[in-house]
Formats: C-alpha cells, sequence, structure tokens
C-alpha cells in the first residue's frame, strides 16, 4: 500500500450522469469537470481535485456510467469532508435526494450525515463542527 491515504480515488456509479452531476454540485457547492475515460468504455466526470493531492488529506473520484455498473445502497460507503456536514444536508432533500440519518456526533471524530442521492447511492458527509 502507498505510504500516503489508503484510499487514492473512487467511482461514484450512475445511471443518468446529468441529474447525478446537478446533484453533486448542488449538495456539495463544487463543479464537477469532464474527464477522458481511459478504457473508452464508460463516461466520467470528476470531482475537484488539488493538484497536491498526493500530499494532501483525501482522494478524489469521479460520477461514473459504465455498462456492467450500478448503483445502489450497500456497497462501500464514501465519506465527504464538511466544515459543517448540516450545510451540504440542508440542501439534499430539495437537490432530489433523501437524508437517511441527519447529523449525528460520532464522538471525538465529529459528526456524520448519512444521505442518498439520486440514483440510489448512499454516501455520507462529515464534519468536526
Amino acid at each position: 500500500m502507498a505510504k500516503n491515504n489508503a484510499v487514492g480515488w473512487f467511482d461514484i456509479y450512475v445511471e443518468d450522469m446529468d441529474r447525478a452531476v446537478e446533484f453533486y454540485q448542488t449538495v456539495l457547492e463544487v463543479q464537477l469537470t469532464k474527464m477522458g475515460d481511459p478504457t473508452g468504455d464508460s463516461q466520467m466526470m470528476s470531482f475537484p481535485i488539488d493538484d497536491d493531492s498526493m500530499t494532501q488529506y483525501g482522494a478524489s473520484g469521479a460520477l461514473v456510467k459504465m455498462e456492467g455498473a450500478r448503483p445502489g445502497p450497500g456497497g462501500t460507503l464514501i465519506y465527504f469532508g464538511s466544515e459543517d456536514c448540516a450545510a451540504e444536508e440542508s440542501r439534499v432533500v430539495a437537490a432530489g435526494g433523501i437524508v437517511v440519518r441527519p447529523k449525528f456526533s460520532i464522538g471525538e471524530f465529529g459528526w456524520v450525515t448519512l444521505c442518498q442521492d439520486t440514483e440510489g447511492n448512499i454516501f455520507g458527509l462529515n464534519s468536526q463542527n
């Protein structure tokens, strides 16, 4: 395993790319960018990434629409970092998602909100406040 972080990249599988992009851009208040797919088999929209990401905490990833890969709950859970996860949580329903579990304490590790996106994927938001 690399010396940096355990996770170097993530894919969030989607069925409707436009709908998923709009959801994540609205909730996280970020701009996703189209990225080339090295295999030519899928559509990909990348979350923002710091050019020095290998030395920074966290990992980046992309929304991916690909034959044979489906969104849905019960798999790997991605947590997006936040200043205060209640802020993003407040935008989930209006963006077409569901708040599965509102902001709750995880003790010394801060606070978490669990949500479902427009594609059926469950994701988390994590903050220290």
